[in-house]
């Protein structure tokens, strides 16, 4: 096998990785706050921690892998969302939790080796708060508990961000009791109506950052090899996280490798309700199968911006009936190992794109019979999370229902006279082998 290659966030650059014991390999990944259906940046990073997940279970074997993904299910978003559906918080997040374990298996993702929700450990919470105040990085005021970046000398470097940067990118409560501006909650007191737990400061709730820290040193221990989340997450999030973890506990080095995924855009701009561009995953499935969705996603390197666009979905999709095709005409025989190129590509800095080009000289070979290369392809497909069902149940959801759902939405491109979407649409049937005929009575279609 070769060598797996991260990049670190935290050093700002590619390393070797070497986890710290072999036989018990751990990763968390910060998870959903369960108020509403997963969105498609939500889907992204699960996507490339589930193939995370993949390759470290090649690497290192099923049982040597620990995957943690939180559920954050205290909150005050997921409090306003219950007062404006008049329901209760615990109805809202049991419901949503349930959607998001529908979608995530819909796309394709394993379940992760643990998720512990937040509000079953309070009390883990509530010992590294005190952990912190005896060792002088916390204080109470007024019912809260603040952590004292000051204390912490190596605050910010993480996001490596200065002083300066830090306080203008807090985005936090300039509130009178606190000592520094950029002092974060540790915990926050709670009126009869919101959720709240008897604690030595009083009946309240943790803040968010101080949930993960006491998540991941419950099932991961006081040290553990990564910890992934989306870029957005890197400040204030996980500098915050970080940094209480470590003076909770100085003689440990909290998560080793730091790993961050690109944000997703939609159309070249960012993905929000305002501009019409926000979509769930659920709202995408409607449109393509789940498998065309991962594909999607993985086509662009995790690091990188991913712009979402649904003529790009439709590639995939194609791309998709592909890959199935060289599997019908080529049965696979059992399963081999992935292989040299698309291991090689996800241990260098999980290069999925890389991968996917190995994919597709795999599907070019099984196309041409050779029953090995097929079998290849579907073991690199496994890797990926792709190839997860045969070639005719593939087909029966429909290879001719695909190239309609492209020349109706060709069609809808024209009459919006967006002719270089249409175009768009025409080369990618054609680069699949699908010529389009226009005439007066409308548009047909045969394989070349």
């Amino acid at each position: 096998m070769p060598d797996l290659v991260l990049y670190n966030s935290a050093t700002r650059g590619r390393e070797p990785f070497s986890p710290a014991d072999p036989n018990n390999v751990r990763m968390y990944v910060c998870g959903p706050t369960v108020y509403d259906l997963p969105h498609l940046g939500n889907v992204r990073s699960t996507v490339v921690f589930d193939v995370v997940f993949r390759l470290l279970r090649t690497l290192y074997s099923d049982a040597c892998v620990t995957y943690v993904r939180n559920i954050t299910d205290v909150d005050d978003k997921i409090a306003a969302r219950a007062a404006e559906n008049n329901e209760t918080i615990d109805a809202v997040t049991a419901r949503t939790t349930r959607d998001y374990h529908a979608d995530m298996a819909a796309i394709g993702n394993l379940p992760p080796t643990e998720e512990p929700r937040a509000t079953a450990h309070v009390p883990e919470m509530v010992q590294v708060i005190k952990r912190l105040i005896a060792g002088g990085h916390a204080y109470e005021a007024e019912g809260h508990v603040l952590f004292a970046v000051a204390s912490y000398a190596q605050y910010g470097t993480l996001s490596g961000r200065s002083p300066e940067d830090l306080l203008a990118g807090a985005r936090v409560e300039v509130a009178p009791y606190k000592r520094d501006p950029g002092d974060f909650v540790l915990w926050k007191p709670s009126t009869p109506d919101q959720p709240g737990w008897d604690s030595p400061w009083g009946r309240g709730r943790p803040g968010w950052h101080v949930e993960c820290s006491a998540m991941a040193w419950r099932y991961l221990g006081e040290s553990f090899d990564i910890h992934g989340g989306g870029s957005d997450l890197l400040f204030p999030h996980h500098e915050n996280e970080r940094a209480q973890s470590l003076c909770a506990f100085p003689d440990s080095k909290f998560a080793r490798v730091w790993l961050h995924n690109g944000m997703l855009q939609v159309n070249g701009a960012k993905m929000s309700k305002s501009a019409g561009n926000f979509f769930t995953l659920r709202d995408v499935l409607a449109r393509a199968p789940a498998e065309a969705v991962r594909l999607s996603i993985l086509r662009t390197h995790y690091r990188a911006v991913l712009d979402f666009t649904f003529p790009d979905l439709l590639r995939a999709r194609l791309e998709m009936d592909r890959f199935y095709r060289a599997l019908e005409r080529t049965p696979p025989d059992l399963p081999l190992n992935a292989g040299a190129g698309a291991t090689e590509a996800l241990c260098n800095d999980l290069n999925t794109p890389g991968a996917i080009g190995s994919m597709r000289l795999l599907a070019d070979a099984a196309m041409e019979g050779d029953r090995e290369a097929s079998s290849r392809l579907l073991a690199t497909g496994e890797l990926l999370g792709l190839l997860q069902m045969s070639p005719e149940n593939w087909f029966r959801g429909g290879a001719n229902q695909t190239i309609d759902a492209a020349i109706s939405e060709r069609l809808e491109a024209r009459k919006a006279r967006n002719f270089e979407l249409a175009d768009g649409i025409r080369q990618a049937l054609a680069n699949q082998g699908i010529i389009l005929e226009d005439s007066p009575t409308g548009t047909t279609w045969r394989r070349a």
